[in-house]
Formats: C-alpha cells, structure tokens, sequence
C-alpha cells in the first residue's frame, strides 16, 4: 500500500526543529449535517468498536447503517447548531496547552473520525520538521473502543508512510490527581445551581461499552469506578449513582442504563439530580443533546423537581494544568 498523501517524503521538507509535537488524539464530530453520514461510515467501519461480518464485508456494511441512521443523526445535530462542537472546542484546548507548555512545544490534533484526520495531523508535524511526538489520548478511561482505536489508526497510518517520529503514547489518566480536582470543580459549580438546604444526589453517566469488551479484560469499567470513587472523596455526605449512556444495538452493554437509574431514583422519591457527565472531556451530542435535552425531558416526565448537568471540563484551567503534567512526564 502507498504511503498516505501528505506524508511521503520531500527533497524540501522543513529543517528539523528541536520542539515536540503534543498530538490530542479524540473521537471527533461531524462539521456539518452533511457531514453526518460519511461520519458514521468511518464510525461503523472501525473493527476496534464494532466487528460486522468479514472484515471485507464491512465497509459495506457500515454505508448500509449509516444511511439508514444518518436523519435521526441529522435531527439531533440540528437541534444543537447544525454541527458538532468538538472540533474548536479541541483546538481551544490544544491552544492553552501549547501556551501553558511553553516554546519547545507545538500541540495539533488528530480526529478518529472526522478532520483533521490522523493523516492531515501528522503532515503538519512533518511540515514543521518535528521529529518527536507525545501522543497524547483525550479519553480518560482507557478501552481498546476508543484510546486503543486512535492509537492503532496513529501507528497504521505511520506504518504505511514509512515515516519515523519519536512517539511516546499517554493512553490513561482517570486517577491524575488534576483530573479529578478539575472534574470537582465542575460538580461544585454544578451543585451551586441548587437550592443550598436542597437534597441533591449525584448520577455520573460514563458513555457505555459492551460488557463483551469488560469480559475480554478491557479496564474501562475499572477506571470509571476509580474516577468516582477519588472525585467522592471530596463530597462527602451526598448520594451518587454510576450509570451509562449513548448505548446502541441488541448486543448487552454495561449497566444500569442512565435512563434506567433515571426511572429508578424518581421511583425512589429523588428530587433534585445533578448529572454529571463521565469519559466526556469536551461537549458534544453527548452531553448537549442526549443529556441536556433527551435526559432533561425524561427527567420533567418522571417529576423531578431541579435537574441540571455539570459544566464540561472543555478548556478548564485545571483540566489544561492536568494535561500539561502529563505531557512533560511524558518528555522527561
């Protein structure tokens, strides 16, 4: 197979620069509607996610149940912008991060999914003559479903190139000591929309995962259950919850389902709920439709009486702070 356009190798490629490259790597989002179905296409194509049929077979697969999927799809994003946000809302976070690294660092990002694309992120390294890369995965919580899929698609993409970096990979950080005091600072300021004599219990929703993927020794689960457990050290004396949205398809996933514990703590005469949402780091369908808008409607149907969602940790000063330690950890 050819090298991947944009990164085959010039007589005139920039001198090489003594700076390192920091790489986010995430998900990604679709930058328009129209962009929606060919979003889902590269989603259900990943064999990291999902597995359909013969690996052959399921490019093809994957254009069927995008094109059946992608109007529901279309409509959510219309009801958020037209768009998904985590494009700028990464490079905002890649921006004061180069700021708070300092000179020997430029920061670019990579989308699994959508642009800019592994390709397009590693071509501008390249046109920078930065030779040394620290990877740099913004999922938290390790799984193979996420960090484990940006990682394989950087070292495909490098394989067929050919090009040689120096890359060192940060693939976890759910119990980073600024993680989670960033993480508390956004529950604080989410608490603070209460009533302060209210009884408020707190739901953490961690996007799901099949429990196949658990079973075969994936550590999602166990990390998201370390993240609660450090981040309640800090609330002592409140009620919370585990649960896990945006799952989809016949196969079993973790539980309980968020709307599941919706439907069982307004049974159980829960009034006030803050939603705090878990594996997220930036806003996106995830937060601002599934759970400011699905969630929040289902919440008024079953009666409750306040519920709201913690900020995201978007371009937190503390969640910067937590990223700029890991990285120059990374480089020493």
């Amino acid at each position: 197979m050819g090298a991947p356009q944009g990164l085959t190798t010039t007589a005139n490629e920039a001198t090489m620069s003594e700076k390192t490259a920091v790489l986010l790597l995430q998900m990604g989002g679709p930058d328009s509607l129209d962009a929606v179905e060919p979003f889902l296409v590269n989603l259900f194509t990943d064999r990291d996610i999902i597995r359909i049929g013969p690996s052959f077979l399921q490019p093809f697969i994957a254009r069927l149940i995008a094109r059946k999927r992608a109007r529901p799809v279309e409509l959510k994003y219309e009801e958020i912008g037209g768009k998904s946000p985590i494009r700028e809302l990464t490079e905002a976070q890649a921006k004061a991060l180069e700021e708070a690294l300092g000179d020997g660092y430029r920061c670019f990002t990579a989308m699994r999914y959508w642009k800019p694309t592994t390709v397009e992120a590693l071509a501008a390294i390249r046109r920078e003559g930065i030779t040394r890369i620290i990877a740099l995965s913004l999922y938290p919580h390790y799984s193979r479903a996420t960090t484990g899929s940006s990682i394989n698609e950087l070292k495909r993409v490098l394989g067929q190139a050919g090009a040689t970096f120096d890359i060192t990979y940060v693939d976890r950080f759910y119990d980073h000591p600024r993680y989670i005091e960033a993480l508390a600072e956004k529950i604080r300021e989410g608490l603070d929309a209460f009533h302060p004599l209210s009884e408020v219990q707190i739901l953490f929703s961690a996007h799901s995962l099949p429990q196949s993927f658990i079973d075969k020794g994936d550590p999602y689960l166990s990390h998201i259950e370390e993240t609660v457990r450090l981040v309640m050290e800090r609330f002592e004396g409140i009620t919370y919850h585990l649960a896990f949205q945006s799952r989809a398809g016949p196969v079993k996933w973790l539980e309980p389902s968020t709307e599941e514990m919706l439907e069982h703590l307004a049974a159980h005469q829960v009034k006030n709920l803050l939603m705090v949402p878990l594996s997220f780091v930036s806003d996106h369908i995830e937060t601002l439709h599934e759970i400011d808008i699905e969630y929040a409607m289902l919440a008024h149907r079953l009666g409750y009486a306040k519920f709201r969602r913690s900020p995201s940790l978007n371009s937190s000063p503390l969640f910067i702070d937590c990223l700029a330690d890991l990285v120059r950890k990374a480089g020493t």
